[in-house]
């Protein structure tokens, strides 16, 4: 087949025939996939939906990343619940003039990306659209005693985050700005631009959590606004240290006017944000070695800020306003 075939010219029951080699053939082929769970587990849902020009367009996302980005920002949510996944479904708006190449080198990174945590695609939908839309419904169970939950965070606990804040923003400059960076190595370049368009979500991360309360979630929209969001669900506040909060070294020396604000407002990374008592927060840790840092404390009040302890930076308060925001004027 020719690369430059498109959907149009192949049709909805070749190009649906097509997808389907990207899915286990014991699933698919009915109306609706059958997924076991295991007994006394909780089944954990979480959709999201990728369009063209909003979340990624051909000059930063090659059709593989945007695939491999729409998975792994299902699986992230999911990590951020403790759930482990059973399997997702797709639904695809195309274009008729899309290349079939292009849809098919998406289902390779959403496969790529699923084959790194033992799961898979069980179903979906295609349709006819004037914009690419990527929509994921992202299946998981968990123990009813280990859901993380945002509303649960109380006073004393420590805030451990998991990776880098602002790679994935400091890669999205590199790829709208390729001029800028040059002073970056080659290797340090790639591993920023990587963080944007391959993220990883942490499910590697639930085996070790400590069988206690934890309350948390995923950082995909930023550190400042998934700290936010827990504090205003548990009715409390924070306190975060401004050099506790793990930058890459790169962007520390590329840009370090921006890194803390790329840290906190960049969203992306994909990272998980736990609030945990202390004693179980340090042995987590310890656990994961350079993998997690705490990074503040949970407060009693409603104070949301982060502080800097040498003195060298104002104290400043965190807000969602700042972040991304869907149908906010630029």
């Amino acid at each position: 087949m020719s690369d430059s075939q498109t959907v149009q010219a192949i049709g909805e029951q070749r190009l649906l025939k097509k997808l389907q080699s990207f899915c286990p053939p014991d699933v698919v082929g009915d109306d609706a996939a059958v997924l076991p769970t295991e007994p006394g587990k909780r089944l954990v849902v979480t959709s999201d939906v990728l369009v063209d020009r909003v979340h990624f367009s051909d000059r930063t996302t090659p059709p593989k990343s945007v695939g491999w980005r729409s998975a792994a920002a299902n699986l992230s949510d999911l990590a951020a619940m403790g759930a482990s996944p059973l399997g997702i479904t797709i639904g695809l708006a195309l274009p008729g003039g899309v290349l079939v190449s292009w849809v098919e080198d998406l289902y390779r990174g959403i496969t790529g990306c699923l084959q790194n945590y033992g799961t898979v695609i069980v179903g979906g939908d295609v349709c006819r659209s004037p914009t690419i839309t990527v929509a994921i419904t992202a299946l998981g169970q968990v123990d009813p005693d280990r859901v993380i939950r945002r509303a649960t965070a109380q006073p004393g606990d420590a805030i451990l985050v998991t990776g880098f804040h602002g790679s994935s923003r400091a890669g999205l400059e590199l790829l709208l700005h390729p001029e800028s960076g040059q002073e970056l190595g080659q290797d340090d370049r790639a591993s920023l631009i990587q963080a944007h368009q391959y993220p990883n979500p942490r499910l590697d991360i639930l085996p070790f959590l400590p069988q206690t309360r934890i309350s948390g979630m995923d950082s995909s929209d930023g550190l400042a606004d998934a700290i936010v969001q827990i504090c205003r669900s548990s009715s409390v506040g924070a306190r975060l240290d401004c050099h506790k909060i793990p930058i890459h070294p790169a962007l520390k020396r590329w840009s370090p006017d921006k890194a803390l604000s790329w840290a906190l407002y960049g969203g992306e990374d994909f990272e998980l944000v736990l609030c945990l008592q202390r004693e179980a927060a340090q042995r987590l840790v310890e656990q994961l070695g350079g993998a997690a840092a705490i990074v503040g404390t949970i407060t009693s009040d409603f104070d949301i800020r982060v502080i800097d302890p040498k003195n060298e930076t104002p104290d400043e308060i965190l807000t969602l306003e700042r972040g991304f925001q869907h149908f906010v004027s630029d």
